[in-house]
């Protein structure tokens, strides 16, 4: 009759007995009359004094919510030495509000050797303080197999602190099917994967498995748990589904993935759907995904209200994205409000966003205590924008250990600058790694510096045979190549002039051209250059005169040249005096000489 307790157990708890899903669908008349016939059999049993009898009809009444009904039959069986019906008659007496005399026949009945009066008498004592108790009678019952008991102690355990004995309950209660239990092994084997790396079957697969068993079984939050690892893992269509689940199940985070999910798919309109819905649920995240694609449309007024929903659902990223707002709008006394809110609640891109406008605004006093929180709290951009203001002061070294801090989480542009100080100091092998770290995150400068250091060290070209191919590249030339490709002036000229030497005039007019037309006095020369040995030296004077209007002075030079040899004296001597004004040295020298000569020719 143990069968009868635990029914009982699970009808106070809500959780149902569920018949199989492979049982035919039953006529509920002839179920109900069915159930009618049984009682009227178990009454006359009962009134004959059939002690089982008793004891099932006071459970069945007990069921149906007839306590006045159940309560007489149970004690009888009770008195009799029933086991069933004395949980029974506890589960009666605690839904009337007698706990402690419901608690007096649950220790009778557990002591009997009932599973589930022993798992609600441990529930009693957890409920009432006393966890030694509620330890014993729960582990008396979970070891005789009681699901619910099982997941009960493991939850005792957990908030003792003993993980290990946590796990072994939970994991008990989860192989038993409890869908509570679980999720929460899946949880705590979350957690162990994050701490560290087990032998066998690793925590992560592990965790997963449970949280499909729990999702399988409704649990909404482990339906999204599920589709965030599926979607970590690239397996998008089936954590899209298991999103869908658990949104439906009102899970608010699983709408706004969701939504994410179909944002990234290009399917925004779906998107905002489930955003709406999530953030309508209260999800802040949600409410900032519809303000940033109301934003995206020009639609500010609509972005503004749902970013102000995300701040009243306790997202600090609202009031950041308000503040975002306002700045791209001008309205710099609202950004700055926003951005304050923001960062006082400890949102470190709020406090950067903050320096960085009060230093637009001349404060530095105030932009540099907030670019320093920002930076402890982690924010890689924070600490460029310290090392870039204690840099601005002189202050070298602080400046190369926020550099530092920063390349060190990553920041290319800051690990540009530490390889650059390191070049300074002459300290080339380190100035390498910091360089090649730059380029590599695609920093331009930092790969011409990258090939500038590669190129010093590169040996002489030696004699090639006949025959032989003399255009293998080198590292460097690739990394002159990925800078000049970028855009890098100086890279485009090194490398037109690597490809000059080797003999390819095409290519190197190619980045001449490229890097003239971008700006580059010496692309312009080199090119002018290029041309006059090829006999345009017409067109190779225009692009001389562009380097010399630069401030390039051996251009100037070539250009009084030009002039001179044409007979156009005065227009020689002109250039030869603004050569002889640009320099270097040995071009001022030259361009003297020539200026004094066509002087000379000029006055004759």
């Amino acid at each position: 009759m143990d069968v009868m307790g635990d029914k009982g157990t699970l009808f106070e708890t809500g959780r149902f007995v569920q018949s199989s899903p492979r049982e035919e669908p039953r006529d509920e008349t002839g179920e109900a009359a069915d159930e009618a016939a049984e009682e009227l059999r178990r009454r006359l049993a009962a009134e004959a004094g059939d002690v089982e009898a008793m004891s099932v009809l006071g459970a069945m009444l007990l069921r149906r919510g007839d306590l006045d009904g159940a309560e007489p039959h149970l004690r009888a069986a009770t008195a009799a030495g029933d086991r069933a019906a004395a949980n029974n008659l506890g589960v009666l007496l605690h839904q009337r509000g007698y706990a402690d005399e419901a608690a007096g026949w649950w220790r009778i009945a557990a002591v009997a050797g009932s599973t589930a009066a022993a798992h609600a008498l441990g529930r009693y004592h957890r409920e009432r303080g006393d966890e030694p108790a509620a330890e014993y009678w729960l582990r008396q019952s979970a070891e005789q197999g009681h699901t619910l008991a099982a997941y009960a102690l493991a939850d005792l355990l957990e908030h003792r602190g003993d993980a290990a004995g946590a796990e072994r309950w939970m994991r008990a209660a989860a192989e038993r099917g409890h869908r509570e239990g679980a999720y929460r092994l899946a949880r705590a084997l979350d957690r162990k994967a994050a701490r560290e790396d087990d032998d066998g079957v690793p925590p992560v697969a592990e965790a997963e498995q449970w949280y499909r068993q729990a999702a399988a079984r409704g649990h909404r939050r482990a339906a999204l748990h599920l589709g965030a690892i599926l979607e970590k893992r690239g397996e998008l269509k089936e954590a899209g589904r298991w999103y869908l689940t658990s949104a439906k199940d009102g899970e608010a985070r699983a709408a706004c993935a969701l939504g994410f999910l179909l944002r990234d798919a290009g399917d925004t309109a779906n998107a905002a759907v489930w955003w709406l819905r999530a953030a309508q649920d209260g999800d802040g995240n949600a409410a900032n995904a519809l303000g940033a694609l109301h934003a995206e449309r020009g639609e500010t007024q609509t972005a503004e209200r749902w970013y102000r929903a995300a701040m009243d659902a306790g997202d600090v990223n609202g009031a950041y994205n308000l503040g975002l707002l306002c700045a791209e709008q001008g309205r710099t006394a609202q950004a700055e409000q926003w951005y304050r809110r923001a960062a006082y609640a400890g949102h470190r891109e709020a406090a950067n966003a903050l320096a960085i406008l009060l230093l637009r605004a001349g404060d530095e006093t105030g932009a540099e205590p907030w670019f320093s929180k920002a930076a402890e709290a982690g924010s890689v951009d924070a600490a460029f924008n310290l090392g870039i203001l204690h840099a601005g002061r002189g202050e070298e070294r602080a400046a190369l250990r926020w550099y530092e801090r920063a390349a060190a989480a990553g920041h290319t542009e800051a690990a540009l600058q530490v390889g650059m100080a390191r070049l300074r100091d002459g300290d080339e092998s380190e100035a390498e790694r910091f360089l090649r770290c730059a380029a590599g995150g695609g920093s331009a400068e930092a790969a011409y510096r990258l090939a500038a250091v590669l190129d010093a060290r590169r040996p002489p070209e030696t004699a090639h045979e006949l025959g032989e191919p003399v255009n293998r590249r080198s590292e460097c030339e690739e990394w002159y190549e990925r800078a000049a490709s970028q855009g890098h002036r100086r890279a485009q000229v090194r490398v037109g002039m690597l490809a000059a030497a080797r003999g390819d005039v095409v290519e190197a007019a190619r980045w001449y051209r490229e890097a003239a037309e971008a700006g580059s006095r010496n692309g312009a020369f080199n090119l002018g250059l290029l041309l006059a040995r090829e006999g345009s030296e017409p067109e190779a004077a225009v692009w001389w005169t562009r380097a010399a209007d630069a401030g390039h002075g051996r251009a100037a030079l070539r250009l009084a040249l030009v002039y001179a040899r044409r007979g156009e004296l005065a227009e020689g001597q002109s250039w030869a005096d603004r050569a002889a004004a640009l320099g270097p040295a040995a071009v001022t020298e030259r361009a003297t000489r020539l200026r004094d000569a066509l002087r000379q020719e000029l006055s004759a």
